[in-house]
């Protein structure tokens, strides 16, 4: 470039924000969509039940080596954080920040409560959903975490949880939902492809982990638009993930109704 020369960007055509769309979630999510899709393959057409098989959520990722399990669990967590740098970055080619998003410390009261109050219905409903699910063969026997018992198991947890609902809801809720605004996408049209997306990449677990995800989808989908904000609903996600990982790890083996 001459020195002194200033080069524009592109504006964002509709082609280019459907490419981007699929580059953001060809490298997140959709990919881990397809291969939800294999698992779930693999499990019908395997020898055993579904409900006869195990889908492990967090385990050891080094096992008899806790040291080195650690580090990995928590490089695995920053990795999977990449993509929302990715959406923030496109954000600020926009001039936007994450409080185009409603992802900020505006409202920390009413977020935090709007949380607890989702996490509180849909955690319960979810736990409900899935049990049935479990019990009528639809669903593999979902094992929340399998990580040893040793200092550091509950805050990575807790990571692991703080990790999907920041990764999940900026990503098909607030990236989405925007983007496909922009395209000029009827509002019912584009929470009905969300709620599809959030529960593709849970196929793994089963046919229950894709209704129940995806009637989740629809439910934040429409508080979304209604509040823009996706921090209530980082928040109920992270309460929901939370509660499952370390009520599983404190309840497993001491209680009949779970599988």
């Amino acid at each position: 470039m001459i020195q002194g020369q200033q080069t524009s960007l592109p504006p964002l055509t509709r082609r280019l924000l459907g490419w981007e769309i699929v580059a953001v979630f060809a490298v997140s999510l959709g990919a881990s969509a397809m291969f939800a899709v294999i698992n779930l393959i693999a499990s019908l057409t395997a020898p055993k039940a579904l409900r006869q098989q195990q889908a492990l959520l967090v385990g050891s990722l080094a096992p008899g080596r806790p040291l080195l399990d650690l580090t990995l669990q928590l490089a695995n967590i920053i990795a999977a954080l990449a993509p929302v740098a990715l959406v923030f970055y496109l954000l600020a080619r926009e001039g936007e920040g994450p409080s185009a998003l409603g992802i900020d410390a505006t409202r920390p009261a009413s977020d935090l409560a709007r949380g607890a109050v989702l996490a509180a219905v849909i955690g319960g409903s979810g736990l409900a959903l899935y049990v049935a699910a479990f019990h009528l063969g639809i669903s593999l026997n979902v094992v929340p975490e399998d990580l040893p018992a040793i200092w550091w198991r509950i805050p990575v947890l807790i990571l692991d949880a703080a990790q999907n609902g920041i990764l999940e809801e900026v990503l098909v809720l607030g990236y989405l939902l925007r983007r496909l605004d922009q395209l000029g996408w009827a509002p019912g049209k584009a929470i009905a492809l969300a709620a599809v997306v959030r529960g593709s990449y849970h196929l793994y677990q089963g046919f229950g982990g894709f209704i129940g995800n995806a009637v989740m989808g629809v439910i934040f989908g429409v508080l979304f638009l209604r509040w823009r904000r996706v921090t209530p609903m980082i928040v109920a996600h992270t309460v929901i993930d939370a509660v499952a990982f370390i009520g599983y790890a404190l309840l497993a083996g001491h209680v009949s109704w779970l599988p």
